[in-house]
């Protein structure tokens, strides 16, 4: 016998591109006049909104958290999923548009990392320690929901999930995905990414966010791959040249033993002036790995790609690995080879 049935469904809180209607100003110091729990309130949301911003592709808008000075930010992956070769606008808290590119991603936990593209020094939020993230907590978000950027919503930290990811009863919206879930201390206990629906879009009070911790370990494992700020040194580099597959694959057979060390190790791609690839080696590395005719080289070890010198020079020092991150028309990826 069948059962009605109301559907839960998890949705992902940005599902739409909506246009910024406002923007709101970081407010001044708590006035001394007001109870207590409004004074931390207000606190948290002044210390944190700096270093909240929106991102936007050209199909989506979410929220992200700068976490280091130079213009590193935690999203979601699926906030960055639709980016053009990467590429992001970011919309700092007040109302200043930057480029940004997609550095690396984690799939698995919905994470990903974006550089902003300046020389400018950010506020940027720390991260809570496991004893900072406690049941029964009060929490606070901040992003853009539909599109409504330095909007704070507060509740409490209402489970943590055998995965480590967190539940909460503050309201998360479309838009909200990728932004803040803080503590009393503005610390970052969790990345906002989704919430349980009765209707397929309205917030039943549920939601989810990635834990620092996860958080944390993916960015831990990204360190040696993501490199400082380098705005201001590759804008005299040269424009991307043409590469053909002796430049930067000498062989087309990549052994699976150990990469001789008079040798470089082998790619296996001819790519076009734009850093396109033209033609995948068969039998190559780059074949096994899975890229494809049309991919185009975004970054390598984190730091963005600007010409095909930059790859012809990782590869003559002989590396043991590298981050290669890919854009093509169903999105960005990033792999992890082994030479």
């Amino acid at each position: 016998m069948k059962s009605r049935a109301i559907a839960l469904s998890l949705l992902s809180a940005l599902l739409v591109s909506i246009p910024s209607f406002s923007r709101v100003a970081a407010a001044s110091a708590a006035p001394k006049d007001f109870d207590p729990e409004e004074k931390i309130t207000m606190e948290v949301y002044r210390s944190a909104n700096p270093a909240v911003v929106t991102i936007k592709t050209n199909t989506s808008t979410g929220s992200g958290s700068i976490i280091s000075p130079d213009g590193l930010v935690i999203t979601n992956e699926h906030v960055i999923r639709e980016a053009k070769n990467g590429a992001v606008k970011i919309i700092n808290s007040d109302g200043k548009t930057y480029n940004g590119q997609v550095l690396t991603i984690d799939r698995k936990n919905d994470l990903a990392l974006v550089r902003i593209s300046s020389s400018d020094r950010f506020s940027s939020l720390t991260f809570a320690d496991r004893d900072g993230i406690l049941v029964g907590q009060k929490v606070f978000a901040i992003g853009s929901p539909f599109g409504l950027s330095g909007t704070l919503t507060t509740g409490i930290l209402s489970r943590v999930a055998t995965n480590g990811d967190l539940q909460t009863d503050a309201r998360l919206n479309p838009g909200n995905s990728g932004g803040p879930l803080l503590n009393s201390r503005g610390e970052i206990i969790g990345v906002n990414k989704a919430i349980l629906s009765t209707d397929g879009r309205a917030n039943s009070g549920i939601g989810f966010a990635t834990s620092a911790i996860n958080t944390k370990e993916f960015i831990t494992r990204s360190a040696s791959l993501i490199q400082p700020n380098t705005a201001n040194k590759t804008a005299n580099l040269p424009n991307s040249q043409s590469l053909t597959s002796a430049a930067i694959s000498p062989q087309i057979n990549i052994p699976s033993r150990t990469t001789p060390s008079s040798d470089r190790p082998l790619l296996g791609v001819v790519l076009t002036n734009n850093l396109s690839v033209y033609e995948v080696r068969p039998n190559s590395l780059a074949s096994r790995i899975g890229l494809q005719r049309g991919d185009r080289l975004v970054s390598l070890n984190g730091t963005p790609i600007s010409n095909a010198k930059q790859i012809i020079d990782y590869l003559a020092q002989r590396p043991s690995f590298a981050l290669l991150t890919v854009a093509r028309s169903t999105g960005v990826t990033s792999y992890q080879i082994k030479f």
